[in-house]
């Protein structure tokens, strides 16, 4: 039929290209040594043997580095840090500084950022707060374009894409494979859920619920059946999702009324549906249209509730150590006997929805 979503596609077992191509792409000659004699690395940073650091890069002593990365010129990662697998910095990014908070009384927060990200020209990431739940936290295999902003305590998911100069804002927690176009920017205290796809410029102070496309200020223009395709979501569940999302959001009544009536009629939801329906539910106890915004008492306990699997801690090489003289040295072995740090990988996911279409 004309009308049927697109056929799923197997999920794919490799790391995305876009990922992988960055590893074999020479930013600069073999004749260079891995840290550039112009970084400055603080000696009580832990950095495995394989990390690259380009010129004018700034290291500081807090700072925990995983084997594969490579920092680029002019990188700036500071604040109790730590960092993944595999992780791609360009040229101008700032990582782990203060929040933009003036409740911040300087304690010891964290960021915890996962393996195969990538963070282009100009993107910065805070540390979190005291009542924020101390930890900013990035999960996987997510793409942040030029000038991309994520805030204190942030919560930022797996295979996401972030258009340029998108603005997170503290305390938002963003689900896995969420698409941002360029210039969107988040209210903080807002959830946005798993596979929702959020236009340019959009202006989002409501939480968004999942697998939804969502334009201008909070507006819900269409169901994201690209974006789940994709990732092989079966044809049945997506006709699924695409007649609640029409009972529930394109009739103008309250979204009260569309649930209770959609809940009487549905009988039994498939598991798309009902993860629609709870968030909309949990939505409606928070205030202003933000579940978080209501949990300001108990943070971290809403947090760990909403987002139990977004960036744990990752765990670093056992080749990563301090290294009291690394500013210019060649990456070598030192003679504490540690080796040059295990092979260079890309973090094994699928690939992120960078298409799915404005309603």
């Amino acid at each position: 039929m004309k009308n049927d979503p697109p056929k799923p596609k197997e999920a794919a077992k490799r790391a995305p290209r876009w990922l992988t191509s960055l590893f074999s792409f020479r930013f600069f000659s073999d004749e260079m040594p891995k840290v550039h004699p112009s970084a400055v690395i603080d000696p009580s940073a832990n950095i495995a043997d394989d990390v690259e650091i380009g010129p004018f890069c700034v290291i500081g002593p807090d700072v925990t580095l995983a084997g594969g990365c490579r920092l680029l010129n002019s990188v700036t990662v500071i604040g109790k840090t730590t960092i993944g697998r595999d992780n791609v910095f360009f040229p101008n990014c700032v990582i782990g500084t203060y929040p933009q908070d003036k409740k911040f009384k300087g304690a010891a927060t964290e960021l915890h950022i996962g393996a195969g990200n990538v963070f282009r020209e100009a993107v910065t990431v805070h540390i979190g707060t005291e009542k924020g739940g101390g930890i900013t936290r990035v999960g996987n295999n997510n793409m942040f374009m030029i000038n991309t902003h994520i805030g204190h305590d942030a919560q930022i998911g797996s295979d996401c894409v972030f258009a340029n100069n998108v603005m997170i804002a503290g305390h938002c927690v963003v689900h896995d494979h969420v698409n941002m176009m360029g210039l969107a920017g988040l209210h903080h205290f807002v959830t946005i859920g798993r596979f929702a796809y959020l236009g340019g410029a959009c202006r989002i102070h409501h939480d968004v619920p999942p697998f939804v496309k969502v334009d201008g200020a909070d507006e819900i223009r269409g169901l994201n059946k690209v974006g789940l395709a994709r990732a092989g979501t079966s044809a049945e569940e997506i006709r699924a999702l695409d007649s609640a999302y029409r009972r529930l959001f394109s009739k103008k009544r309250p979204l009260s009324v569309a649930m209770k009536e959609f809940e009487a009629l549905a009988g039994e939801s498939t598991p798309h549906v009902r993860e629609i329906l709870d968030f909309l539910r949990r939505r409606n106890e928070g205030k202003h249209g933000r579940y978080l915004e209501g949990k300001r008492s108990d943070l971290p306990s809403a947090i760990a509730e909403m987002a139990p699997a977004i960036a744990t801690p990752p765990a670093v090489s056992t080749a990563a150590r301090s290294h009291p003289d690394r500013a210019g040295s060649n990456g070598d072995a030192d003679d504490d006997g540690a080796g040059n740090g295990s092979a260079r990988h890309a973090a094994h996911a699928e690939p992120v929805d960078e298409s799915a279409q404005r309603a």
